[in-house]
């Protein structure tokens, strides 16, 4: 669940981006997985939906790596864009699907907020390619 006020936007990076509505200082946490708000899913359940749903839940999850579980955000922070260089990190411990992020920097109001998917979403590769 974001913790910061933002917006959306059309992002440089893709498609729809996040964007901060207000400055935001270094080691702000911005966004902390919710239990009941942010829904899990497994591979299962995933796999039993239709077409079009299956497509959006796979575009706007995460994959947990430890437990495998899809995470579904329901506000706009599964819009945050991928970055070699972001400006946000998690704090996870290991094999806990709890976390947070933090801003690793002061993050000015009207920037795109992102994070490195190759650290926390075992999916990467299907969305980044690499």
């Amino acid at each position: 669940m974001l913790m910061v006020k933002t917006r959306l936007g059309q992002s440089l990076i893709e498609g729809t981006g996040l964007f901060a509505a207000e400055p935001i200082k270094a080691g702000t946490v911005t966004w902390r997985f919710v239990p009941g708000f942010d829904q899990l899913f497994s591979a299962e359940q995933i796999a039993a939906l239709p077409d079009m749903a299956r497509e959006a839940i796979e575009t706007y999850t995460y994959v947990h790596e430890a437990s495998g579980l899809y995470v579904y955000c329901l506000d706009n922070a599964r819009f945050m864009n991928h970055a070699d260089n972001p400006n946000t990190a998690g704090v996870h411990v290991d094999g806990a699907i709890e976390g947070y992020d933090v801003a690793t920097r002061d993050i000015e109001e009207g920037e795109e907020l992102t994070c490195d998917y190759r650290v926390f979403d075992a999916g990467y590769v299907r969305k980044i390619g690499e």
